[in-house]
């Protein structure tokens, strides 16, 4: 909800607010979350799945080895977490500036059903446009998820219809597809971009 509406309505906007907050909180840390899978990722070399991006190109883990990469777990009809996260990520590539073009940037969906490669172009050319969108089978989105240790679930809402609850960090790998961290939910920008930016740099020296 927008400022000014908050303000034209007084205690009933703030509410509203407070509510869509605790129920992003208790789908995303709190009880609502799904479980963490309490191990480390994988590097990248030892993960095995096949994909489609955006445009149509096949792609696995092997398409990130070379150059840093961030990866997040989402879905495109996602209210709030999907569309933060992405919108957070853009920002952090800004800061960037040109040093962007260095990284990876993958938004891989844990809803294959509805998140078809059309889907995915559209919903990503909302963000930035280093961000490629993955989708593919649902057997090949279980064995990527394995592989970054990702959780996500099914959850049926009113009327038939259904979301996904998902993990919501964002993971940090360097060119060699070795995990550096992970990204919080809701990390400020201040914290994020420092991560970026040693992954980088570890990249550039290397590449020197």
């Amino acid at each position: 909800m927008q400022r000014r509406h908050v303000v034209q309505y007084g205690a009933a906007g703030v509410g509203a607010v407070a509510l869509m907050l605790g129920v992003g909180w208790w789908r995303v840390d709190g009880p609502g979350a799904p479980k963490p899978a309490g191990q480390r990722p994988l590097p990248l070399s030892a993960m095995d799945f096949r994909l489609t991006d955006h445009e149509g190109n096949e792609v696995g883990p092997e398409t990130l080895i070379g150059r840093p990469t961030m990866v997040f777990f989402g879905f495109t009809y996602c209210p709030d977490v999907c569309p933060t996260t992405l919108s957070d990520i853009s920002g952090w590539l800004e800061d960037l500036g040109n040093e962007a073009a260095q990284m990876n940037v993958v938004f891989i969906t844990v809803d294959p059903a509805r998140d078809t490669v059309e889907a995915m172009a559209e919903y990503v050319g909302y963000f930035h446009p280093a961000i490629r969108g993955w989708t593919g089978p649902a057997n090949q989105i279980a064995r990527a998820a394995e592989g970054f240790r990702a959780s996500y679930e099914r959850v049926p809402t009113e009327g038939g219809d259904y979301t996904m609850n998902h993990t919501a960090s964002v993971f940090l790998f360097d060119a060699k597809g070795e995990l550096v961290t992970m990204i919080d939910y809701h990390e400020p920008r201040e914290f994020a971009v420092p991560k970026i930016r040693r992954a980088l740099t570890e990249y550039v020296e290397g590449a020197t």
